[in-house]
């Protein structure tokens, strides 16, 4: 499951496939892993955009965290994270 909250970042509905399209491999791994929930927020302040991503399952709670100018650079940061945590829980076969 996926949950996005855009908070006072104004996005664009392209904006927001440009998003999705970012996370895609991120999502396939979620959803082959299972009964994993990831919600998503952004956030605004001052110059810099910062995206929050929470990866939650029974066990507990992962989060992360990107800081960048641009809110691209930072989904594209957060992206890489998500995806390089899913991977190695589908590697070594952690389960949900």
């Amino acid at each position: 499951m996926f949950k996005l909250s855009p908070g006072n970042v104004l996005l664009k509905p392209s904006h927001r496939r440009q998003l999705m399209n970012g996370l895609k491999r991120a999502l396939r791994l979620n959803q082959r892993l299972g009964d994993l929930m990831i919600s998503i927020s952004m956030r605004r302040t001052g110059r810099l955009v910062e995206m929050k991503a929470d990866v939650s399952n029974r066990r507990g709670v992962v989060g992360f965290r990107a800081r960048q100018h641009d809110w691209r650079d930072a989904a594209r940061e957060l992206a890489r994270m998500l995806t390089a945590h899913l991977h190695d829980r589908v590697v070594h076969g952690v389960p949900g």
